[in-house]
């Protein structure tokens, strides 16, 4: 197979063509000598893709044959499809991991060795905060998927916000144990009904709906994690309350 490659792409002080970008990045991974053409503007790319009858930028060639697209040049790579949509547990490992590790180096700093029980604590609340401020980052979109399940919100929409500031100021409260006898009973409530929402809508009535849990347009299944997410808040809050 021949070594060069040509790609025309979008680049503009304005805008950098993110398929451009990648379809560069595989070009040269993949050891080709690439010849880089800049569209530098929005005209001279319009004007491209009609003299060239193509309905998108970037374009590929390959030892002087065309390819197509970015997900043409994946394909005659055999790469496959970029993954773009289908539902994904990658943001919640994501959040629970980091969080894990923010508890476990706490509770380090704190008192000098790893104790299980307070990583428990810390990792719930940390938790709590970080998936609040994923809610509160864009309110409307977050209370269109939760209302969907939520038995409260279905009756009540503002429920939906409320329960995205409940959440993240509970987290930051329970981190230093302060105004436990507040927090914990508020706690305790949303996340019980959060729970048996998600039971109903998953386990129940067999819905496929995706979680709010890391905000609007999430691609998280509602399930498992989502009741997880609850009986940790519930477990907490009770814990606190007895403590």
């Amino acid at each position: 197979m021949s070594t060069q490659a040509s790609i025309y792409r979008m680049v503009t002080p304005k805008h950098l063509c993110p398929w451009g970008l990648k379809g560069l990045d595989l070009l040269k991974r993949h050891g080709f000598q690439v010849e880089d053409h800049h569209l530098k503007s929005e005209e001279e790319n319009e004007r491209y893709k009609k003299d060239h009858g193509v309905d998108e930028t970037p374009q590929i060639f390959i030892a002087g044959k065309h390819v197509g697209g970015y997900d043409a040049l994946r394909s005659h790579l055999g790469l496959g499809p970029d993954p773009k949509e289908g539902k994904t547990y990658q943001p919640v490992i994501a959040v629970f991991s980091i969080t894990l590790l923010m508890a476990v180096v706490e509770c380090w700093s704190e008192r000098n060795a790893i104790v299980p029980l307070r990583v428990a604590e810390v990792f719930i609340a940390f938790s709590m905060c970080v998936l609040g401020i994923l809610k509160l980052r864009d309110l409307q979109s977050y209370a269109t998927g939760f209302v969907q399940y939520d038995l409260v919100a279905q009756r009540y929409v503002p429920y939906a916000y409320v329960y995205a500031f409940i959440e993240t100021i509970a987290g930051a409260l329970m981190i230093g144990g302060v105004l436990t006898s507040l927090v914990a009973p508020a706690v305790l409530v949303v996340s019980t009904i959060g729970a048996v929402s998600v039971f109903k809508a998953v386990y129940i009535e067999k819905r496929d709906l995706s979680c709010a849990c890391v905000g609007g347009g999430s691609k998280v299944p509602l399930g498992f994690i989502s009741l997880t997410e609850n009986v940790m808040m519930m477990v907490m809050s009770i814990w606190m309350l007895v403590r």
